[in-house]
């Protein structure tokens, strides 16, 4: 089946609210690399400050996740430090400056390579879930 990297299955502390899911606590670890490859999806789609990249997610999700400030900043910094985003100073639709973020070519060369590995990974992931326990 291929090198699938496994250590998207370390856990990392980012945390998202996980809105309308019944937990007796409401936030949850995403697998480490996770919260980046959405950042990073979500960037791709055009130009878009750091407020509207969490709003972004939290919309396509349909409300499941809501990204906060502390997780959300430290990961966006992290992808500009890896060269996987630009940023640039710009008025935002309320007027006020704010730091907008693309894509590099680096960044949507990644994407494209990481998508395909959590396709795989999540394949796998559900071969087994999905198994009867007398095939496990």
């Amino acid at each position: 089946m291929g090198d699938i990297y496994l250590d998207l299955l370390h856990l990392a502390n980012v945390y998202v609210e996980a809105i309308g899911m019944k937990k007796t606590d409401d936030r949850f670890d995403l697998p480490q690399g996770t919260l980046d490859l959405l950042i990073m999806r979500v960037v791709a789609l055009g130009p878009i400050h750091g407020y509207a990249i969490a709003q972004r997610i939290q919309q396509i999700s349909r409300d499941a996740l809501q990204v906060q400030q502390g997780s959300l900043y430290p990961a966006l910094h992290r992808l500009e430090y890896k060269k996987l985003l630009s940023s640039r100073w710009k008025p935002s639709e309320t007027g006020r400056e704010a730091k907008f973020y693309e894509l590099t070519s680096k960044g949507r060369t990644h994407l494209k390579v990481e998508t395909e590995n959590w396709t795989r990974l999540t394949d796998v992931v559900s071969l087994i879930l999905g198994g009867t326990l007398e095939e496990i």
